[in-house]
Order: C-alpha cells, then structure tokens, then sequence
C-alpha cells in the first residue's frame, strides 16, 4: 500500500492524507438503557467523532452459560473478576432491536454508525442496517471464517491486534484479502482494560505498516489522549477509543473509558498532532519567508570615511540579513572602505 492509500468509510476519507478518523467506540456503556444509548451517539457527534461504533452480540452468540472456570474470569481482574462470561455479556450486550434506532439517530447528525459483529448472524443483522464497515474485535482475530464473511460484503474492514501475533495478524489479513477486499485497516490495540501506557508499545505501529502494507490504526485503552497522539505520529490513521457520558456513573467498560470533553480534545489534538506530521522534508517553510528576511548579517553600525579600517566596532553581526554572512568577517576585517559609508547600511563587497 502507497504512502497517499485511503479508503472511505462514510462521507470519510481515511489515510496518511487525510486528518485521523475518531471512532467512539460505545460498547456496553449504555448501561442496558436505549435512551443512554441515543445520549451517547449524541455525545459523540457533538464532540467530533467521526464515527460510533457498537457491539453486536447476544450472550448465546459469543459464549453459553457456564459456572465452569473455563467460562469464568480470574479472580483477580481489574473490573470483572470472578464474573462468568454470560453473566458479564448480558449485562454489556446491545440489544439487537436498538441497532435500527441508534444507526437512524447517527445518520440524522452525520456521524457514522456501525460495528464489531462477534457471530455470522450479527452480519446479517448489520448488512440489513446498509452499515458502511465492519470491526474485528481482538478476541476474534483468530475466527478466520468470520473475517472472511464479514470482508466479503465489500466493505472496509477494521481488525484489531490485541494479543495477536503477527502471524496471527497475518493470517487475518489475508483471510480478509482472501475475498477480493483490499479496504483493510489493522489497529495496534493493547488488550487490557485500562491499559497502562508503558504497555502500549506504539513503535510497532510503522512496523506493522511494512510488514501488512496496510493503513495503521490505535484502539487505545489507556486513560487520557498522549497514548492516541502518540499513535498518530507514528503514522496511525484511526484512533478508537472506548466513550461514556460520566464515569461516576458506570457502565461495563466505564472506568477506562473518555468522557465528553475527554473525546472532545482527543478529536482536536489528534488532528493537531497530524498536522504537524506536514511533509518529510527539511528546510524554509513558505511560512517562514518573512523570517528570513532578519536573519543576521554584517552591517555597517557606525559612520565611518572612505579609508577606514573594517573593525570589530564600525561592523558587527546583526539583524536583518540584507550583508554579508556573518563568518566574512574575518575575510573583510582590517580592509578599508571604499567610500564615505553611513551607519545602518548593509556590508558588501563594494563598499572595501
């Protein structure tokens, strides 16, 4: 993939071209209420997210209900120890019936809607919906089958890393690539919830650019927006980040999740810090013209007779840059001036 790539999401054009493209990721925030839901997707819009992104599953889609340990987190997990699977998945689950009134909401403030499918059919449910692209969670990078059906509608497709190997990250692209679909982005992703951001790693982002000959993304799970910059410095094009209306007030995936104005500065100084990147060139900026002009140069800065010596007194290294450069003074120093010459006026060969 060329360094100008993109591939469109929406009315979005993504690559290293184009400003990073926010995904507010709303996964079980919602809190099991639709109208929290909706409030979220208009958080989102209102802070610039170009995107809001759901998760579409039913607890018998992604697990079964099971005391047994296999089916059980570690006791000692940050937030959901000692919770079975289902339990913790019907609690974060998005209703299959909401997915119509969200989309529609999403669509009436221009902001992009679609989804992490975890089943064949969440698929049919999310193509009934028209959605414009598709996110592969990291726990189901492994599911080739399911990466190939969900690439195989034609749409972009967003595949996040957490935990993967490369050649696990590999084997998904090219399950993707498999179907004729080249519109991939591969998201570096740390999965721990919070993530600390020593564990982020973001010097594999131009690594894993090489290595797929994708568009990089970052699906962070850090607290604040350094991690998400960062990211995009290294040459991440989408950034997605967990959303909540308060993190006082809980939700599943809350505590490590950006509040409005959290999401509000990680949309404004992602787009900054991509700005920044500008060209891999070195020198004069058309912008800096101006300053160019008071650079320092040898001037005359004392009325001096044709006959005098160039001294240390009557010429000096000043602003503007109208004489000659600065390290000609050992060149000129101790000839004499050609002509009667006024303070203020700009060294040059003719005037010794």
């Amino acid at each position: 993939m060329t360094d100008n790539a993109s591939i469109r999401i929406g009315k979005h054009q993504i690559g290293p071209d184009h400003e990073p493209y926010i995904i507010a990721e709303m996964s079980g925030n919602h809190d099991g209420s639709l109208d929290k839901a909706l409030d979220i997707v208009r958080m989102a819009a209102e802070q610039g997210a170009h995107a809001i992104k759901l998760q579409t599953y039913k607890p018998d889609t992604i697990t079964i209900q099971s005391d047994s340990p296999d089916f059980r987190l570690s006791e000692g997990h940050e937030l959901w120890g000692g919770r079975t699977l289902w339990d913790l998945y019907e609690e974060a689950h998005t209703p299959w019936e909401w997915h119509e009134p969200i989309f529609a909401l999403a669509k009436e403030l221009g902001i992009t809607a679609f989804s992490s499918p975890f089943d064949p059919t969440a698929i049919d449910l999310l193509e009934s919906l028209d959605v414009p692209a598709y996110k592969i969670a990291s726990s189901e990078i492994v599911d080739l089958p399911l990466i190939r059906l969900a690439a195989s509608k034609g749409k972009p497709i967003i595949i996040s890393t957490g935990m993967a190997s490369v050649r696990e990250i590999a084997n998904a692209v090219e399950a993707a690539r498999s179907t004729g679909n080249e519109q991939i982005v591969v998201l570096a992703c740390t999965a721990n919830y919070p993530a600390d951001p020593s564990e982020s790693n973001l010097r594999g982002i131009p690594v894993m650019r090489d290595a797929f000959s994708t568009l990089i993304g970052y699906s962070d799970h850090t607290m604040g927006i350094g991690a998400a910059i960062t990211a995009v410095a290294l040459g991440a094009c989408v950034v997605e980040k967990h959303v909540t209306l308060s993190r006082e007030e809980g939700g599943v995936d809350s505590a490590f999740s950006s509040e409005p104005e959290e999401l509000r500065m990680l949309v404004e100084q992602t787009r900054i810090g991509w700005q920044c990147l500008g060209q891999a060139r070195i020198g004069a900026r058309q912008q800096e013209k101006e300053g160019l002009r008071f650079r320092r140069s040898l001037y005359v800065v004392e009325d001096v007779s044709a006959g005098d010596p160039v001294t240390a007194h009557n010429v000096r290294s000043i602003r503007p840059a109208n004489g000659l450069p600065p390290e000609e003074f050992e060149r000129v120093e101790g000839r004499t001036f050609t002509a009667d010459t006024p303070k203020g006026t700009a060294l040059s060969w003719d005037l010794i």
